[in-house]
């Protein structure tokens, strides 16, 4: 599929002269910087050279105060508590955070993780329900609640108070709880404003120990599992993310907790572990524990107190992981031979399909793989308790929640944002939707938005990829939303010697560009182009710049992204 290079454009060129002559970088590497709205020396400097001095002060929250307040009174009374999360990445690490941590200090605590299938997202009554039939006085709820406004009272009325730790954006009410930490809150003067629902549990613990003069290192000793949910979460990697996402990185490759160390063993990789590296090796691993069995396995993984029970849990999480695999990969290519076997289904603007026996948790990930195939907004739906339920994902610059709202005459629930977002609808309406949904894309959606985007920071040459440039563009890292590794340009380039295939159609070269150096290349999925590179042709490339290990032997390589030939 071709996709659409785009350039970034920087009009403020007299702030990337002052920025490359103040630091001594490249004017490439300032420009950089100001796209991501670095525009002074000290801002570079937080930028390049995180410090956890710089994290902010808890109690700047709205609600941090009623919060430590309340969890000291639980403790010096006795009252039993429950952490309650999310079933995902987020939610699981959340409560492996704030459980652990409390554990440490106080005996009656335990944990809750809903069922995806039969609780459904975020706090349910059968939660709450258990915490009352357990004698439980306080839930601290986690990666949700911001909405729970009837689960809150219910829960009153049982003699439960809640605090709630969420980051997605609230309604018009907040809930009556005992405190609501979300920095989104309208009311909320907290600093940064994207900390991942793990993020929020960190300063739970960060304001909790500062109060009750617990050493900071108690703390610190959770940071790769805030990594973990900042990586898999997908929040911006920014300001306070960007510190903690940071350390937790160190954290996790050097002495990660015993959970986390059994997935990196696990995945086969030894060390220098990234966002990327969490994103697709750790962060489906402990999804799988939800999506196919029971996320209360992810907590008891991710709070194991030693390697056998780390292992074990671990090797049970990765077979759910291997099934989750191949439910994914089955379905994925069931609904690419519907669309292939259906002339209409091709030609349209979206995509909508639908199988009954469909594993439900992994609808979304379908979802995903199709939108990337076929690059429109696409829905994967099944059967689920009588209904028809299904996750949807968008492409860039369309809005999906809008558009299921012209449909929402068709639909019982639907909820999410502009590019993701989950759908149940009565059987019956199925065929009306289909077609209702196809005909709002087709009238609202542009043809640019179809076409896949690949965002260049600027066009270079290969010269300028010195080691000092390329010592300097690591300090970027770590990468992530808003601060994505860089994509760069090159035109007229030539293959240095032949081209060649490797795995499943992935191309291998070497591209060198008038006088300068020779650098090896991989493209992954690009064999198609081996005829024409071969032929000794010009030809424009975008990749990222990486560092390539082999036998402990370092060197750059450029992983290419796109080929265009004249």
């Amino acid at each position: 599929m071709e996709k659409r290079w785009v350039e970034h454009s920087i009009q403020d060129l007299e702030t990337v002269n002052l920025l490359s002559e103040e630091l001594n970088i490249d004017e490439i590497l300032a420009q950089m910087l100001v796209a991501r709205g670095i525009k002074t020396f000290e801002q570079a400097k937080l930028f390049f050279r995180p410090s956890l001095d710089d994290l902010h002060d808890p109690f700047l929250m709205n609600g941090m105060e009623e919060a430590v307040s309340r969890i000291q009174r639980a403790i010096k009374n006795q009252e039993h508590i429950l952490i309650y999360g999310d079933y995902d990445v987020d939610g699981t690490t959340s409560v492996a955070l704030t459980y652990s941590f409390f554990k440490d200090l106080y005996p009656h605590l335990t944990y809750y993780i809903p069922d995806r299938y039969v609780e459904g997202y975020g706090i349910s009554t059968q939660g709450i329900d258990y915490a009352a039939h357990h004698g439980i006085s306080l839930i601290i709820a986690l990666d949700c609640g911001i909405k729970s406004i009837d689960k809150v009272e219910y829960a009153k009325e049982k003699g439960i108070d809640f605090i709630i730790c969420d980051h997605h954006l609230p309604g018009d009410e907040i809930p009556d709880a005992i405190a609501v930490l979300d920095p989104k809150r309208k009311d909320c003067n907290y600093p940064y404003k994207e900390l991942s629902g793990c993020g929020l549990g960190f300063k739970l613990i960060q304001a909790f120990a500062s109060r009750n003069d617990i050493p900071q290192e108690k703390v610190l000793k959770y940071l790769d599992l805030v990594v973990v949910s900042i990586a898999s979460d997908i929040v911006p990697i920014t300001g306070e993310n960007r510190i903690l996402a940071h350390y937790g990185l160190k954290k996790l490759n050097s002495e990660p907790c015993n959970g986390l160390k059994a997935l990196i063993e696990l995945s086969g990789k030894a060390d220098d572990f990234t966002i990327t590296d969490i994103v697709f090796s750790i962060g489906p691993r402990i999804n799988a524990a939800g999506r196919i069995d029971d996320a209360k396995q992810a907590v008891k993984l991710l709070i194991a107190s030693s390697t056998q029970l780390a292992e074990d849990a671990g090797f049970i999480i990765n077979l759910k992981n291997s099934e989750r695999k191949e439910f994914d990969n089955n379905i994925t290519e069931q609904a690419l031979n519907m669309i292939l076997n259906s002339p209409e289904m091709e030609k349209r603007k979206s995509t909508v399909v639908y199988h009954e026996t469909w594993h439900k948790g992994v609808i979304g990930i379908v979802a995903s793989r199709l939108t990337e195939k076929y690059y429109r907004p696409t829905i994967v739906l099944t059967q689920s308790n009588g209904h028809i339920a299904g996750s949807a994902r968008s492409v860039l610059g369309y809005d999906l929640y809008e558009a299921l709202c012209e449909c929402s005459d068709l639909l019982e629930q639907f909820g999410g944002h502009k590019y993701a977002a989950g759908l149940t609808m009565k059987p019956e309406n199925l065929p009306a939707f289909i077609h209702k949904f196809e005909e709002v894309v087709s009238a609202t959606i542009t043809d640019d938005m179809l076409m896949q985007v690949i965002e260049a920071e600027k066009c270079i040459d290969l010269k300028d990829i010195t080691p000092k440039f390329f010592r300097i563009l690591k300090q970027f890292a770590p990468f992530g939303p808003q601060n994505m590794a860089p994509v760069f340009i090159s035109r007229n380039v030539y293959s240095y010697g032949y081209g060649s295939i490797v795995g499943n159609n992935h191309l291998k070269m070497s591209v060198r560009q008038k006088d300068s150096q020779v650098f090896d290349c991989i493209a992954f999925g690009h064999g198609d182009f081996l005829e024409q590179i071969n032929r000794g042709i010009p030809f424009d490339i975008c990749y990222t710049i990486e560092e390539n290990v082999w036998k402990d032997k370092r060197s750059i390589q450029l992983n290419i992204k796109g080929i265009k030939t004249y």
